[in-house]
């Protein structure tokens, strides 16, 4: 006798799965208020017209919510892909406003690799009526040759974690990365590049979205979501089915062999079906209500948090259900190491769209999940709507943040502005402001990312040529991106005619970025090609720039290679010295000072100086002298002993960063040039002298 499962399915796991015993796929599918479900399977050809397609009954085929069935592998034929067809009732108010067209080619939720068919079509799915042979499609895996992990061992970095934010395709795909024509832009070209990672000392690359998302919507960043289980199609450089799923595999495998943790920048709050002008493509045909946020009042249903049209339902138990769900399947079957959550605020929204500070039900499932216990999560902890919940105002409170507040202050510090010193303290000494250790919260100061750029903005080359973006390029009359960067051109707007003295103070306050970046307590983040200064000529949101524009030009490599230098050592100097990237804030180890006695914390002030004591973490003692001001200044040191001087900002090359011992500074005073930063670690066996400035 057969089992009821084998002959009805059943209704876990969701997506299409193999029964190996059976010789059988099961297929199970969430809808809450579809009334109709068709399963089609298709060829390897034939796009428009199914092999097979089989009516879900809800009698049989159906339990609770979850619509599912199962087939014998012998009656799929040479089916290798599959799609649903759901109908249901009409819009019925503030939480029923439904989607269903029942004529639709629907991709599962759950699939774990999509197809797009050479006449895949997002125009046509905008439509209503049919898209027959122009939608996307799930494919269908049968696992009888599993990937070989080895002793795949996942790295893990505390101190030494330095993140490094790239885009699989911009990464390799110039033809200057000296990457394999057939591998630029892929997976397989990062393996190629894994060489050039570990020279510069990263520990943990944060790739931009690969979940799939929708080739069409003009989005190169990924930033549009099609599908939260599968890698994106487009980046893999093996087109057999499901090449996309092992090459990412063998990417990973390849990071962690070098040590490198893998992060994904995972996008929970929105998908690439938009407004209600957008297209069905899965989720708002099978079950609309369930999936997104919708507004009360009408014609437009969608509640619109994210700047895409549409907010996921993050409060729905399934919707959440999926969520991690997808967390677990990148964490169990593609290794990842952890996940940068876009625009995080979104999951504070309730059912009506209004936030609560209150932890929201998501944060604690996903910190309770064992499988999720040891992974990374980090935090964009804003929304486009002006939400902002940067710090103890965030609920997820074990998670790292994006720290805009280490941006914004640095930038304008290093800028020249006035009243900034008092917040660079507070960020060089790792936000306690924000990530307060005060007995109810108990924050580390690792949870700070640090950043002065992301993919979101100016490079770091860009910060110092531009004061105002130039985003024309992108079709938009200049109105996107950030208007406010606090950036500095240096004097030149930009690269044409650019004075030799222009360019030297350029590469001078790149490397006072660097090097705050470097000392702060907290736990640095740096974008793709800032270490060799790229340039995307303005353009602070190059989201639609699938060109030359966002593509990294290694030619800037050559061009800049003594500032690669200098960002590669101030990489393995805090790498060295433990003292600077703590669990912890540095309390009684700091010492802060002014070019003379106590800080000057005054308005018009633009210096710092501090001491960090090394000893309670096994390390050496560091000064440091931070200038922003236009003229040179002369600091004394308010700690005995000499010292080696290490870095300085205003030299030139290769005197920019010495080795230990080869300046050793007798004098207790050192005229620090203008708009610079000297760094010095203390002569060893020399006293400590008592301090009187904390």
């Amino acid at each position: 006798m057969l089992s009821w499962k084998a002959t009805e399915g059943s209704a876990y796991p969701l997506g299409v799965s193999y029964v190996p015993q059976e010789d059988a796929y099961n297929f199970a599918l969430y809808s809450k208020h579809a009334t109709s479900v068709i399963l089609s399977i298709y060829g390897r050809e034939n796009f428009q017209t199914p092999l097979l397609r089989f009516h879900l009954q809800h009698l049989r085929h159906k339990s609770h919510r979850i619509w599912h069935c199962r087939i014998k592998a012998s009656l799929l034929q040479e089916g290798r892909y599959y799609a649903y067809k759901v109908d249901g009732p009409e819009p019925a108010g503030h939480f029923e406003w439904h989607a269903f067209d029942k004529e639709k080619v629907l991709l599962d939720p759950y699939a774990r690799a999509v197809f797009f068919p050479a006449a895949f079509d997002r125009t046509i799915a905008s439509l209503p009526g049919p898209n027959e042979g122009h939608a996307p499609l799930g494919m269908i895996f049968q696992d009888t040759n599993p990937f070989d992990w080895q002793d795949d061992v996942k790295p893990y970095h505390e101190h030494d974690l330095i993140i490094y934010e790239l885009h699989v395709k911009g990464f390799t795909f110039h033809p200057s990365s000296g990457v394999a024509e057939e591998q630029r832009g892929t997976y397989a070209g990062l393996i190629e590049k894994i060489p050039y990672l570990k020279a510069l000392g990263i520990t943990a690359v944060e790739l931009m979205p690969v979940h799939q998302f929708d080739p069409q919507t003009g989005d190169y960043w990924g930033y549009s979501t099609l599908n939260f289980f599968s890698p994106h199609h487009a980046y893999a450089s093996q087109k057999e089915e499901g090449g996309q799923v092992k090459e990412f595999k063998q990417m990973v495998k390849a990071l962690h062999q070098a040590g490198i943790e893998v992060i994904l920048d995972v996008v929970y709050n929105h998908t690439t079906e938009g407004d209600r002008f957008g297209p069905i493509f899965s989720f708002k045909g099978i079950d609309n209500s369930t999936y997104y946020l919708i507004r009360g009042d009408q014609p437009e249903p969608y509640c619109d948090y994210t700047g895409t049209g549409n907010t996921l339902h993050t409060r729905n138990n399934y919707v959440k259900t999926m969520i991690i769900d997808s967390l677990r399947y990148w964490v169990k079957e593609m290794h990842i190491d952890g996940f940068r959550f876009d625009l995080a605020s979104i999951f504070s929204r309730g059912s009506d769209g209004v936030l609560s500070f209150e932890e929201p039900p998501i944060f604690a499932d996903i910190q309770s999940d064992p499988l999720l216990a040891h992974v990374r999560f980090i935090a964009e902890p804003w929304d486009v709507s002006g939400t902002m919940q940067l710090g103890a105002k965030f609920p997820g409170l074990q998670w790292m943040q994006w720290n805009g507040a280490f941006r914004d202050d640095v930038r304008r510090f290093v800028k020249g502005d006035v009243g900034m010193v008092p917040h660079l303290m507070r960020r060089l000494y790792g936000s306690d402001d924000l990530f307060s250790d005060a007995l109810p919260y108990a924050y580390h100061a690792y949870q700070s990312i640090n950043f002065i750029t992301s993919h979101d903005g100016f490079t770091l080359y860009d910060l110092l040529s531009y004061n105002y973006k130039h985003n024309f390029a992108n079709g938009e009359h200049n109105a996107d991106g950030q208007n406010e960067n606090y950036s500095w051109n240096c004097g030149v707007e930009g690269d044409k005619e650019l004075p030799e003295h222009v360019m030297k103070l350029r590469i001078q306050q790149a490397k006072n970025f660097v090097v705050l970046l470097m000392l702060s307590n907290g736990t640095p983040m740096i974008l793709a090609g800032d270490e060799f200064l790229r340039t995307q000529k303005g353009n602070n949101n190059p989201y639609n720039q699938d060109n030359e524009t966002s593509w990294l030009n290694w030619e800037w490599m050559e061009k800049h290679h003594d500032f690669f230098e200098f960002f590669k050592n101030m990489i393995t100097f805090r790498k060295d010295h433990p003292s600077l990237g703590r669990s912890r804030f540095w309390r009684e180890d700091v010492y802060w000072f002014g070019t003379t006695g106590t800080p000057d914390l005054a308005h018009h002030s633009r210096s710092l100086a501090f001491f960090l004591s090394g000893k309670s973490q096994e390390d050496e003692d560091i000064y440091v002298m931070i200038n922003a001001y236009w003229e040179a200044l002369s600091f004394t040191f308010q700690a005995e002993g000499m010292w080696h001087r290490i870095i300085d900002t205003s030299q030139s090359a290769h005197q920019d960063f010495i080795a230990k011992g080869e300046e050793v500074i007798h004098s207790n005073t050192y005229l620090l040039t203008a708009r610079s930063i000297a760094v010095f670690i203390r002569v060893q066996d020399t006293p400590e002298k008592d301090q009187n400035s904390r």
